[in-house]
């Protein structure tokens, strides 16, 4: 059933919506670490050290397809909330195609240059065939991410945030088990943790695909005469490639970051490697909230209802912030609990907590300005929330590696630019974000919204 969200109690809808999304991006950050998990205390710290070197270039080529999804969920939430089922038709089944076409040719980019972008990282040659084996593997698996996150951003354009909650665990369940028999059974490390995460995804994109199929109305797929639209998905790319930039974007800043971390010794990197699972756990569970905001400022948006716009965001900016302070508890007081999962090394273990002291409470910083970004998606609006992230989260974070991390060479320097540049990022979209939402709406509570190359399509 398709919900509406252009009526109705906000604040408790908006959480009501968020939870199985948080619960799905949880389950699939809880079944990916596993993998880490499973090499880090089956295998040794080299193990993990080898597949958490890849987890900045993982995150990078998801993150991309995460972002062109985005366009899909916009442009349906604003179908839905115009009731143009005609329009939300043609949408959905050129999204299909342009996701699955985006997962194909990342996954052969990253097969082709993985070996030049880990030497280029610095990758510790004791760590470099681990990582290449795990990566590569994974790599397979970009087609089926390509379309499980088009069935995610389309299924919750319309309110329906249960079925890939079930897709996920369904699959997730799958990932922790073939992990367990590839690398116990088996008697394969990195290949097997990676084995059983493609599988894994395959899984889940068969389910929420079959699911779409046999839907009669609302987000479907396979009815007659239903065509690629050209022009429909030029418009989810100009949303969907600046967002998918966006994430890209924090994945190559990040890879400056690895490099850093890389000129530790293995034992730090492996430490780095597991405390960074704390950051899609906290990340995606926070994501519910800004993709919860995108969908109802979305819908409210082809309402033309500026009020319930407004109240979105603060809602989903409250939200995230609440929920990532309440991890910052967590893993500043029982970081050592949170290592445990993945080393019994202890000079591991002190390398991640250096981590964690700093990134615990800098976690609700980044609230402000992913909901923020969210928020101008919602509207349509990417192009300059990404330039404000190129030069606040890339470039800054560049320059801050060759500057002051190379001036002071500890963890401390380096990993403190993330809350640096997060803050610097947030007031210019703040900036930004008021600016546009005064010309989309510049009079009266419920003005229509003024977005011709959506609305004359």
């Amino acid at each position: 059933m398709v919900k509406d969200f252009t009526a109705g109690p906000l604040a408790k809808e908006m959480f009501v919506f968020s939870l199985p999304l948080m619960a799905s991006n949880l389950l699939q950050v809880l079944f990916n670490m596993s993998d880490l998990a499973v090499v880090g205390r089956f295998s040794g710290f080299t193990a993990l050290g080898a597949v958490g070197s890849t987890s900045i270039l993982v995150t990078l080529f998801t993150g991309f397809l995460i972002g062109i999804s985005s366009g899909v969920n916009v442009l349906a939430a604003f179908y839905t909330g115009a009731k143009r089922q005609h329009d939300l038709d043609f949408t959905v089944h050129s999204a299909g195609i342009l996701c699955l076409f985006a997962g194909v040719i990342l996954g052969f980019t990253g097969i082709l240059f993985s070996r030049p972008v880990l030497l280029l990282l610095g990758t510790k040659p004791e760590l470099l065939d681990g990582a290449l084996r795990y990566f590569r593997i994974y790599m397979f698996g970009m087609p089926a991410l390509g379309i499980y996150n088009f069935c995610n951003g389309a299924l919750s354009a319309e309110g329906d945030t249960r079925r890939p909650l079930f897709f996920m665990m369904f699959a997730g369940i799958l990932n922790v088990a073939l992990n367990l028999f590839f690398v116990l059974a088996v008697g394969l490390a990195e290949s097997g943790v990676a084995i059983a995460s493609v599988l894994s995804q395959y899984t889940a994109a068969g389910m929420a695909l079959i699911f779409l199929f046999r839907k009669k109305e609302g987000v479907r797929l396979g009815q007659k005469n239903i065509r690629f639209d050209i022009y429909k998905t030029a418009r989810m790319l100009k949303i969907g490639i600046p967002a998918g930039i966006q994430y890209g974007i924090f994945g190559f800043a990040n890879l400056f970051i690895q490099a850093g971390v890389n000129s530790f010794d293995a034992s730090v990197v492996s430490g780095n490697a597991a405390a960074a699972n704390a950051d899609p756990l906290v990340y995606d569970v926070m994501a519910a909230f800004y993709t919860a905001g995108a969908c109802f400022i979305g819908q409210n948006h082809g309402a033309g209802k500026k009020d319930r716009i407004r109240r979105s965001l603060f809602l989903s900016m409250g939200y995230a912030f609440c929920t990532a302070l309440l991890f910052g508890f967590f893993l500043f007081f029982e970081g050592g609990l949170f290592l445990s999962l993945f080393t019994k090394e202890a000079a591991v273990k002190s390398a991640g907590l250096e981590r964690l002291q700093i990134m615990a409470f800098s976690y609700c910083i980044s609230a402000f300005m992913d909901s923020l970004i969210a928020a101008s998606r919602g509207l349509g609006k990417t192009v300059m929330p990404t330039i404000f992230v190129i030069f606040g989260s890339c470039i800054f974070r560049i320059v801050w590696v060759y500057t002051v991390f190379a001036r002071f060479r500890t963890l401390t320097a380096l990993y403190l630019l993330y809350p640096i540049s997060w803050t610097l990022t947030a007031i210019a979209e703040a900036v930004y974000f008021i600016r546009i939402f005064r010309q989309e709406f510049p009079s009266g509570p419920a003005g229509k919204s003024r977005i011709p190359d959506i609305r004359r399509d």
